[in-house]
C-alpha cells in the first residue's frame, strides 16, 4: 500500500504533538535515530521516520486483518485509556485499557478460566440471579464481578493469544511487552524518546503521552485494520460464492 492511501500528513501529525519527546534529561540514547532536534528542553521527534513507520505498521495490521488475524490494544494510561476503548470498538479489536494482571498471556489456562468465570457472573447478572441471593453474598459477588470487568472486560470475547499486539506507552507496558516477546507474538509499539526502540517488533516514535498524539496513531491504524477486514469479508464472500 502506497504511503498516502494512510493518508499519512505531518502537518496534522505536528498539529496532535505528535513530535514531541520527553525532557533531554529522560531519554533513552538508543532513541537518537528517532529525534530531530532539541527545543526548549525536550527532544522533537522525527516525524518523517515516525511517518515511515506508521505507513510500515498500517501495512502489517492490514495485510494481517485481511488474513482475519486478531488484535489487541493496550494501554492503560489515563491520557491512552479511552482511546484504546474507542480503536477496539471502531476496528472489533480486543484491548486492555484499565489494568494488565501479570501472565494475561503467559498463562492463558489461567486467563481462560477467569473469562470463564466473568462469563458465568455476567450471565447471573443478566437472567436476575444474583437479586435472589442474600444481600451480602450478593455484594461479594457485585465486587467479583467489578473486578473482573476492570481486568477482563475488554478480552472477554478473547479466545486465545492475540495474533498481533499494539502497545501504546512502551514504558508504562513493559509487563505486557515482556509477555509478547516471551511469546514471540508480534508487537506494534508508540514509543517516546524515553523508551527502548529494539523492544518492539514494530516500533512508531511519536508522543505516548498527549490524547491528540495517542488518538491519531490510533485511528490511522484502526483505518488500516477495518480496511483489511473489509477485504477478508470479501475474500470469504468469493469462496462462498465459488463452492456455489
Amino acid at each position: 500500500m502506497p504511503r498516502r492511501y494512510w493518508n499519512i500528513n505531518l502537518q496534522e501529525m505536528v498539529e496532535a504533538g505528535v513530535h514531541l519527546g520527553h525532557g533531554t534529561r529522560k531519554w533513552n540514547p538508543k532513541m537518537a535515530p528517532y529525534i530531530s532536534a532539541k527545543r526548549k528542553g525536550i527532544h522533537i521527534t522525527n516525524l518523517t521516520r515516525t511517518a515511515r513507520f506508521l505507513s510500515e505498521a498500517c501495512d502489517l495490521v492490514f495485510d494481517a486483518a485481511s488474513r482475519g488475524k486478531q488484535f489487541l490494544i493496550v494501554g492503560t494510561t489515563k491520557k491512552a485509556a479511552g482511546s484504546v476503548a474507542w480503536a477496539a470498538i471502531k476496528a472489533r479489536c480486543h484491548c486492555v485499557n484499565q489494568k494488565w494482571f501479570g501472565g494475561m498471556l503467559t498463562n492463558w489456562s489461567n486467563t481462560e478460566r477467569r473469562l470463564r468465570k466473568f462469563r458465568d457472573l455476567r450471565m447471573e447478572q443478566k437472567t436476575g440471579r444474583l437479586n435472589r441471593l442474600p444481600e451480602k453474598d450478593a455484594a461479594v459477588v457485585t465486587r467479583q464481578l467489578s473486578r473482573l470487568q476492570t481486568y477482563l472486560g475488554g478480552i472477554k470475547y478473547m479466545t486465545g493469544v492475540p495474533d498481533i499486539v499494539i502497545i501504546v506507552d512502551q514504558h508504562k507496558e513493559y509487563t505486557a511487552l515482556r509477555e509478547c516477546i516471551t511469546l514471540g507474538i508480534p508487537t506494534i509499539c508508540l514509543i517516546d524518546t524515553n523508551c527502548d526502540p529494539d523492544l518492539a517488533d514494530l516500533p512508531i516514535p511519536a508522543n505516548d503521552d498527549a490524547r491528540s498524539s495517542i488518538r491519531l496513531i490510533l485511528k490511522k491504524l484502526v483505518f488500516a485494520i477495518c480496511e483489511g477486514r473489509s477485504s477478508y469479508k470479501l475474500y470469504k464472500k468469493s469462496l462462498i460464492n465459488k463452492k456455489d
